[in-house]
């Protein structure tokens, strides 16, 4: 008798003690496609959050786990029994992954942060990014596929592979695009892919105050429209590739590139970043003004003073040059 409720207060225990103590800090274990039940073991270890492993291991056999082990992501949450961890691992259970990509202007950049959140290698990723034919079936080029991205948070599991995870993002993009934006679109006669490359334009020169964005985004709009060059400063960094140039020169704006729109008139072929929806809905909900110019205000508050003539746009330019100087004075 007294070996029976030993035995009966060990199992109770095993079975129904809360076993995992992470201290209140989210703790997730990656099983990867393909892992033994000792790896698994192993990774569980690893995150220093059981109380006592060998009644996991113990619980895990009894449940049949190393026969029954999948991959995933799965969350180790604070008093989880072994019964219920088991439970979880060998069913599958696994906890989606919040998904998200911000600051991004180019595919490789795009590559490396998705695969932070899949089991897929950047390379992996920036294949699918370049292969014409799978850019294709999406609807996009190599080129334009970046326009696919709408940066927001989405749910995803973590075993998604590449290619699914973009078919996920295509109809993402799909969502985004209803019939009211397709028809704003056309109002400002832009197709949904020039929208995103202006988008990306307008949220270059404007990444602080994006209620200005709406305004920039009419004066672009405004010169496309007089077929003037946008001479954007950002198209041309972009075109140079070298992202740490705080001032255009005469030297940058001589780069021969499709990107350059000092040097070629209309949008450049693609993106320069990832713009973000508050920048899409500004070019879609543009300012009607008479601006052609603008420049940055001399009060470096970060918005800009516009301009309808190239006169009164010097005379901006000249102010915010006087305040540039004598800043560096009085440092």
């Amino acid at each position: 008798m007294f070996l029976f409720v030993c035995f009966s207060y060990y199992a109770y225990q095993i079975v129904y003690t809360p076993n995992v103590e992470n201290k209140g800090e989210p703790v997730y274990v990656l099983i990867p496609k393909g892992a033994t039940y000792e790896q698994v073991m192993d990774s569980i270890d690893s995150k220093k959050v059981i109380v006592d492993k060998l009644s996991l291991r113990f619980m895990a056999k009894l449940m049949d786990y190393p026969e029954l082990v999948k991959p995933g992501r799965y969350e180790l949450k604070n008093g989880l029994t072994n019964y219920h961890l088991i439970a979880k691992l060998r069913s599958g259970d696994q906890d989606p992954v919040k998904l998200t990509y911000t600051n991004v202007r180019l595919k490789k950049d795009l590559a490396q942060k998705l695969s932070g959140f899949i089991n897929a290698s950047p390379a992996e990723i920036d294949s699918l990014l370049n292969s014409p034919s799978f850019t294709r079936k999406l609807g996009f080029d190599t080129t334009t596929i970046l326009t696919m991205f709408i940066p927001n948070t989405y749910e995803m599991y973590w075993t998604t592979p590449a290619d699914e995870m973009m078919e996920r993002m295509k109809k993402e993009y799909d969502n985004f695009w209803t019939k009211a934006r397709e028809a704003k679109a056309k109002d400002v006669g832009l197709s949904k892919t020039e929208v995103s490359i202006l988008a990306s334009i307008v949220q270059a020169e404007q990444s602080i105050h994006a209620d200005e964005r709406p305004k920039i985004a009419g004066v672009y709009l405004n010169r496309l429209e007089r077929n003037m060059a946008l001479q954007a400063d950002p198209t041309v960094v972009y075109a140079n590739g070298d992202f740490g140039i705080r001032r255009v020169l005469n030297v940058h704006l001589k780069k021969d590139s499709p990107y350059n729109t000092y040097m070629y008139k209309g949008l450049p072929p693609g993106p320069i970043n990832l713009p973000a929806i508050s920048s899409l809905e500004a070019v879609l909900n543009p300012e009607e003004t008479e601006y052609l110019y603008f420049c940055a205000k001399e009060d470096f508050s970060g918005y800009h003073a516009f301009a309808t003539t190239m006169e009164e746009h010097l005379r901006n330019a000249r102010r915010y040059q006087a305040a540039l100087t004598q800043r560096k004075i009085m440092k």
